[in-house]
């Protein structure tokens, strides 16, 4: 048995690094797809059904596009905020890299930018971006080429 607790583990800023490293190449190649293809055309995985048909359940005030448009950081970490994302998430325990962290931007109406993009894991990306591109917020991306 291990006797690693991730709780006491330091950070190591190598491994910080090449998480970030990641995070940025999966933004820059989901961008990418924004910039060629429509989001509305897009399948981001073979549970986009599924992903989305939970976050309405789970988060109901989604189902109207401006609220999955304008992603609120301060609400979405708030304590009360974790909790229901954390719920959320679990759904999906089985899909691989469900929890990584990745880059999410705050607006669908904004490329991605240093103000405008927080950390979340990536279902959570999976989750507000699908429902983005089923709402045609992210189509204006591909318009602009």
């Amino acid at each position: 048995m291990s006797t690693f607790n991730a709780e006491s583990a330091e950070n190591l800023e190598d491994i910080e690094k090449q998480f970030a490293v990641k995070a940025v190449m999966q933004a820059e190649t989901y961008w990418g797809l924004l910039e060629k293809i429509p989001g509305s055309k897009l399948k981001l995985t073979k549970q986009d059904d599924f992903i989305l048909e939970t976050l309405l359940e789970d988060f109901p005030e989604f189902k109207e596009p401006g609220n999955v448009a304008v992603i609120d950081e301060a609400s979405m970490k708030s304590p009360s905020g974790k909790a229901k994302w954390r719920t959320f998430c679990e759904k999906f325990k089985e899909m691989e890299d469900y929890n990584f962290g990745t880059l999410l931007r705050t607006k669908a109406s904004d490329e991605y930018s240093q103000d405008g993009t927080i950390f979340a894991v990536r279902i959570q990306f999976y989750a507000i971006e699908i429902a983005r591109n089923k709402y045609g917020l992210n189509d204006w991306a591909a318009a602009k080429n």
